[in-house]
C-alpha cells in the first residue's frame, strides 16, 4: 500500500489518498456485480446507489476489512482515536450531463459537522475520472461548517442555475483546489464538509452494469 497526504486550498484539510488498499479490486467488484442491479440514488447523487447491509454478508465484510486497512491513516490525519461506521454504499454514475439538476452541477458537501468523514474507495477504470475539490468564489468557502453552511446554500442555489454539465474544473463561480485521479483501488479520505465533486469527462461509459461502469465504493465515519 501506497499512502500519500495531501492539503488543498487555503483551509489546508487532509486528503490522504492509499493505493493499493486491498490488493484485489475486481474480488470487490464481483460482490458488487452480484447485489445488482443498483436502485436509482435517493440523494443528489448523480446515478445508482446500493446501500450495504448486514444481511449483505460479502460486502459488509468487505467494508469492515477496508476500514480496519484505513484505520492507521485515518488516525493518523484527523488525529482521531476511534471511529464508527455511519453508512456504506456502492455507487456508479450514470446520469448524463444534459440531465443533471441544479444541485448536481455544482460541488457538494455531505455534512457540515467536522466529524463526518468520507471514506471512497475507486473499483474500476474510469480513464479522466475522480475527485476533486473546490472553493466558491462568491462566499471563499472551502470547508462548510454550521456558521457558513447558509450563505453557502443562497449562493451556490443562484450559480447552479448558469451552469451546465458536470463541474470538472474552475468556472466562473468555483476554483479547483485540488483533485485526486481515479485508479482502482485507491482510497480516498476528507471531511465530509469539504465542497467536492465527481470528475465526469465527457464520453465516459455510463453504464448500470458494475463491470464496465464508474463504481465506488462510498463509506461514511464519524470519527471520535
Amino acid at each position: 500500500m501506497k499512502p500519500e497526504l495531501h492539503r488543498f486550498g487555503h483551509c489546508q484539510q487532509p486528503v490522504v489518498t492509499v493505493d493499493g488498499i486491498t490488493g484485489d479490486p475486481a474480488a470487490v467488484v464481483a460482490i458488487a456485480a452480484r447485489l445488482a442491479p443498483f436502485p436509482v440514488s435517493q440523494t443528489y447523487y448523480p446515478g445508482l446507489r446500493r446501500m450495504v447491509t448486514e444481511s449483505d454478508t460479502a460486502a459488509s465484510e468487505y467494508a469492515g476489512r477496508l476500514l480496519e486497512s484505513a484505520a492507521p491513516y485515518i488516525g493518523g490525519a484527523f488525529g482521531a482515536d476511534s471511529f464508527d461506521l455511519i453508512e456504506a454504499s456502492f455507487s456508479m454514475v450514470t446520469v448524463p450531463p444534459a440531465a443533471l439538476g441544479a444541485p448536481q452541477r455544482i460541488p457538494h458537501f455531505d455534512s457540515p459537522d467536522p466529524d463526518i468523514v468520507a471514506v471512497l474507495h475507486y473499483l474500476t477504470d474510469a480513464p479522466g475520472s475522480g475527485t476533486a475539490f473546490y472553493r466558491q468564489r462568491s462566499t471563499g468557502i472551502e470547508l462548510v461548517t454550521e456558521d457558513n453552511r447558509v450563505p453557502f446554500i443562497a449562493a451556490a442555489k443562484v450559480e447552479s442555475e448558469s451552469l451546465n454539465g458536470y463541474i470538472n474544473t474552475s468556472n466562473a463561480h468555483f476554483d479547483q483546489i485540488g483533485r485526486i485521479d481515479a485508479v482502482p483501488d485507491r482510497l480516498v479520505i476528507y471531511r465530509g464538509a469539504l465542497l467536492h465533486s465527481g470528475i465526469i469527462p465527457s464520453g465516459m461509459t455510463l453504464s448500470a452494469d458494475p463491470r464496465q461502469g464508474r463504481l465506488t465504493a462510498n463509506l461514511f465515519i464519524r470519527i471520535h
